[in-house]
């Protein structure tokens, strides 16, 4: 019960990127480092955690059953905001050296999927900007993207559309609220 209460909450209003990072203002500033180190812009990556934990800090994916009611194990070993699976999480921190890192830290998190993306964009092309084909990427890895098995999976297909519309929603917001956001606390608080 105690370790409980030291995760962050996941925001009031995840709809709303302009709310997520006023409640977060250290979200702000490690999206904020992503973008800076990666080039890829804060909507991005914001949308691909939104549906891959709803900003849950130790997010897991659901268990399998044995006769259904016998826990046996997890799905994947996904874990934490980014739902990063163990063995990318690991290349992650050998190609950053980053060794600190942690899947249940949000700035970690954040700077994972920065990371993702641009080596999706420098391995298969993909547009930082496209959030579809982004998602697609890290849902199937590079090998399933290049291989086309999201064409078999009408469900993935509509996940990512809904990746990339949420995207585009917090693109638009963030447009609004940037200048706000980069204001210090005082000016903030009085302005």
């Amino acid at each position: 019960m105690l370790t409980a209460g030291c995760a962050t909450s996941p925001p009031r209003e995840p709809e709303n990127i302009c709310e997520i990072f006023e409640e977060h203002r250290s979200w702000w500033r490690a999206a904020k480092s992503m973008e800076k180190e990666w080039g890829v812009p804060i909507h991005v990556p914001m949308a691909i955690m939104y549906q891959e934990s709803s900003f849950r800090a130790r997010a897991q994916p659901p268990r399998r059953y044995i006769l259904g009611f016998i826990p046996w194990g997890r799905m994947s070993d996904a874990y934490g905001y980014a739902q990063a699976k163990t063995m990318t999480w690991d290349d992650y921190i050998k190609e950053t050296g980053n060794r600190r890192a942690r899947r249940d830290k949000f700035g970690d998190a954040i700077d994972f999927i920065g990371w993702y993306v641009d080596k999706t964009h420098r391995i298969n092309g993909v547009s930082k900007y496209d959030a579809y084909a982004q998602y697609l990427n890290y849902h199937e890895g590079w090998g399933g993207y290049q291989r086309r098995t999201h064409n078999q999976k009408g469900w993935l297909l509509e996940v990512a559309r809904r990746v990339d519309s949420r995207s585009n929603r917090y693109a638009q917001q963030l447009n609004e609220c940037r200048s706000k956001l980069n204001r210090g606390w005082l000016r903030r608080l009085l302005f």
